[in-house]
């Protein structure tokens, strides 16, 4: 096959989780994705929500198996040689669909060809192929090298923790029960007096309750440096447990900003700037507390937008008064306070 070399990397990716208009749940999930050409695969697919089978999550044993398949030490699980590349971040089901690739060995080198979404496990390239995407060569010394680092170096998984600081109030409490319950493991301390150091690199991100003083805050931020953890700290725009949970996704994204699809949020007055990175479905959420401290939820924007700077338009009924929007992609959150 006459196919051009390019290169080939893995980097971390987040398909972030949250509490969705309505009542759904977005679950987070912290994978590794597939870096081509300097550029995740997975913005290739444009508004695809879904994560490779190198998920944080998954059994060790199961997460070396899926290692050893892409390096073709074991059978295909799917016919005529081909491996699921993503799938569904919810259940991981092939029914829900899944990105699907023929994997095979030229000499030395790797061949990623005949991409398709698949349903079922025959796929149909001339109806669900991803025409024009690969075939892709790999050099065989920077694959092997590239998937064995997942076996022989330190743990790919994220820190799939938070830190609540505060007294145990009940917005905290709904707040690690939020989080909970969409994958992030959350617990709620006074303060960091006393924690061994290995309990606190545990922690992705601390997250401030209102009534932490300056002072707690620097106390707590001095213990996380003398543990030698570089972590974000979050302080909560406004008592609203789904925005604070956006705030906390935005604070454990570990992704590197070059490699993001949703990059930057402004809002003002009756329009958001949204810049994005590859096509994507964008979708805009406002919260917002009324003069009786009673809190709204809008979804105000949905679409796929193209690379590049965008203005959307804000119903100005959703965002008057002290309110918050957020924006989200599949593996992207940002939140902004709307400036009047």
């Amino acid at each position: 096959m006459s196919a051009e070399y390019t290169s080939f990397g893995l980097a971390p990716a987040t398909r972030a989780g949250g509490l969705l208009a309505g009542g759904d749940v977005q679950v987070h999930r912290d994978f590794v994705d597939f870096v081509v050409d300097g550029r995740p695969l997975l913005f290739r697919l444009s508004d695809l929500d879904a994560v490779s089978p190198l998920a944080s999550d998954v059994p060790p044993t199961l997460f070396t198996a899926q290692v050893r398949g892409l390096l073709l030490e074991t059978e295909a699980p799917l016919p005529a040689g081909r491996y699921v590349l993503y799938g569904c971040p919810e259940c991981e089901d092939l029914a829900c669909g899944a990105v699907t690739a023929v994997i095979e060995r030229d000499g030395e080198d790797y061949i990623w060809r005949d991409f398709a979404w698949q349903t079922d496990v025959h796929a149909d390239l001339e109806l669900n192929g991803y025409h024009g995407m690969g075939p892709f060569r790999f050099r065989g010394a920077e694959y092997r090298a590239a998937l064995d680092a997942l076996l022989n170096g330190p743990s790919t998984g994220a820190r799939r923790r938070v830190l609540l600081i505060g007294a145990r109030v009940a917005l905290l409490a709904r707040l690690a029960a939020a989080l909970r319950t969409i994958g992030i493991g959350a617990d709620i301390a006074q303060d960091t007096e006393d924690v061994p150091a290995d309990e606190l690199r545990a922690y992705g991100a601390v997250v401030f309750g209102r009534s932490v003083g300056a002072g707690e805050r620097d106390a707590v931020r001095r213990a996380f440096t003398a543990a030698g953890v570089d972590v974000p700290y979050v302080d909560g725009l406004a008592p609203i447990v789904p925005l604070l949970v956006a705030q906390t996704e935005q604070a454990l994204d570990r992704s590197a900003p070059g490699r993001r699809r949703l990059t930057a949020l402004t809002a003002a007055g009756d329009r958001a700037e949204v810049v994005v990175t590859s096509s994507c479905r964008v979708r805009l959420t406002a919260h917002r507390i009324d003069r009786l401290s009673r809190t709204h939820v809008q979804d105000l924007f949905d679409a796929v937008l193209e690379p590049g700077r965008h203005l959307v338009p804000l119903d100005a009924g959703a965002t008057k008064g002290r309110s918050f929007l957020v924006a989200r992609t599949g593996g992207s959150v940002l939140v902004t306070a709307v400036g009047r």
